[in-house]
């Protein structure tokens, strides 16, 4: 049985990617939620059962995912100390929270640590796991089959999740504010709107696809649309000189630095 406490937008992407790749039968996951018209609506939606409280989940199920926010994380993990068996594997997705401070309330449960981002909510997610002191090799196997559900997981050790929550945590927020950059340049440059944007998105998703499918440098892509003298090599004339690349970089380390305090308050 597979138990999620906490029925948010990440649950509810997990759950469906789940379900929808056969990992698990609708009537094998059970969910818990302090609002219960979340747990009514993944009900209806997902065919998932819902428990009357957090404690059900744990009763019923093995694979239990903690996904309440991480600020609710001590009344949840509070109301639950005591209850975890040997039997549980632990998967929490809640940001910033370590397993140092995890394992002090799921004792003698096995933890993993996930840090997905919101495009898994369309099953195209990276999404990193690290292992627990207590987890086997087994159990991380068994952690990447699911979240792989919803995009693609590689293995680190838990100190690299700051780094992961600075990448691609934060980063598709800065990667749609290039797309709306992108497409008011099409704007300013006499396209409508909305063509602006879907063209904008599509280049943005075949330019990525075309590194995880190529396995080609980045670099190495772009050199080979930028042609001696043409329009590209102009473009990316004008981005170097406003220090685009150095910009990225100091916000995905600013993503990761401000992770690192985060982790340090718990």
């Amino acid at each position: 049985m597979l138990g999620f406490i906490g029925g948010g937008a990440m649950a509810e992407a997990l759950l469906s990617g789940i379900v929808a790749h056969g990992l698990a039968r609708p009537e094998e996951v059970w969910v818990s939620d302090i609002d219960a018209n979340r747990v009514s609506y993944l009900r209806q939606t997902l065919g998932v059962q819902a428990a009357s409280d957090n404690n059900e989940v744990l009763q019923k199920c093995q694979v239990v995912f903690l996904a309440v926010k991480p600020q609710v994380a001590p009344t949840v993990l509070s109301g639950l100390k005591g209850r975890w068996e040997k039997k549980h594997l632990v998967v929490s997705i809640m940001a910033g929270v370590p397993l140092a401070y995890l394992e002090q309330h799921t004792d003698p449960a096995r933890l993993v640590r996930v840090m997905p981002n919101t495009p898994c909510l369309v099953q195209t997610g990276a999404a990193a796991i690290a292992g627990g002191s207590n987890a086997t090799p087994k159990d991380v196997t068994t952690v990447k089959e699911l979240l792989s559900a919803v995009g693609k997981t590689v293995v680190l050790d838990e100190g690299l999740l700051d780094a992961v929550t600075g990448l691609s945590g934060s980063a598709p927020a800065y990667v749609y504010m290039f797309i709306e950059a992108l497409a008011d340049g099409g704007v300013m440059a006499g396209l409508p709107r909305p063509v602006a944007q879907t063209l904008a998105a599509q280049t943005v998703l075949g330019a990525a696809k075309m590194v995880l499918e190529t396995g080609e440098h980045p670099g190495s892509l772009k050199d080979k649309v930028a042609s001696p003298a043409g329009t590209t090599i102009a473009g990316i004339a004008t981005l170097e000189e406003g220090g685009f690349r150095g910009l990225v970089l100091d916000a995905v380390l600013a993503g990761a630095e401000r992770s690192v305090e985060l982790g340090q308050k718990k």
